[in-house]
């Protein structure tokens, strides 16, 4: 059973909503520091959370994720961390998954990582850069402990891409609302819903929407169509600003409560 569509039907069928994902990078500004942050986000009403593992060659991360994952990585952050982070957060009830890119994990050792992704409590994996047709030794490693694999689609996808991805994901298939990196934007465009509506005609029970959700506005808008609507830039942004960590803290956990209670009133 995936943990993660299991909570984001529960909140449709339950609350009639979109559920609110957010992203943060493990080790920033510290492994505890992140372990705070990731804390404060679901309390402040994120409903399923992301994990970053921080890597050397993040090409698909915007200027803002960049900097907090150089950060971590300075900082002397290891792939086991995400497990402690995990642990650290488990008694919150959300589901986490791991964003990570595939090299890492690929020399932690699959099997390894996904035993100890199990035993800390996580629920899967997004990997922004393996494509299922080149994913079959994780893929195989993922149903043998009953893990998520979480595959992207872009606007950009073909009809047959867009099946391959919906027939080998569990969890949701991750729309990207635009080509690029992350970060936010001014405006999303209609892209996005209609790559949500082929993604669906492709056999995806549930399609999230992430890359440039950063405001109330936003939020509402994609948790009209979308089953989920994923932000990362907008969390780490207050994170890096100036001043004490408590004070950064709760500047995210406001941008957090704007978020979600933009998903939340979506469709009313």
């Amino acid at each position: 059973m995936s943990q993660v569509a299991d909570k984001i039907r529960d909140l449709r069928d339950n609350e009639g909503r979109a559920a609110l994902i957010g992203y943060l990078p493990v080790g920033y500004p510290s492994v505890e520091g992140s372990i705070e942050a990731a804390r404060a986000l679901i309390e402040a009403g994120a409903d399923i959370l992301e994990l970053g593992v921080p890597y050397t060659d993040p090409v698909m991360d915007g200027e803002t994720i960049q900097y907090a994952v150089q950060e971590a990585l300075e900082g002397g952050v290891r792939l086991r961390d995400v497990f402690t982070v995990i642990r650290a957060i488990s008694d919150l009830g959300a589901p986490v998954l791991v964003m990570t890119y595939f090299n890492p994990i690929f020399h932690y050792g699959l099997r390894r990582f996904a035993q100890e992704l199990v035993e800390a409590g996580g629920a899967g994996l997004i990997t922004p850069d393996l494509t299922p047709d080149a994913a079959q030794d994780w893929i195989d490693v993922a149903n043998e402990f009953d893990l998520d694999k979480v595959f992207l689609v872009a606007p950009s996808s073909t009809t047959e891409r867009l099946e391959l991805t919906a027939a080998a994901s569990r969890g949701f298939v991750y729309a990207a609302s635009t080509m690029g990196v992350t970060g936010e934007r001014a405006t999303l465009g209609t892209r996005a819903e209609e790559l949500v509506g082929r993604t669906r005609e492709a056999g995806a029970e549930i399609v999230c929407v992430g890359l440039g959700v950063s405001r109330e506005e936003q939020a509402r808008d994609v948790g009209r169509y979308a089953d989920g609507v994923i932000v990362g830039s907008a969390f780490v942004r207050p994170l890096s600003a100036e001043g004490p960590f408590d004070q950064r803290l709760a500047a995210m956990s406001d941008v957090a409560r704007a978020l979600a209670h933009g998903v939340r009133t979506a469709r009313k």
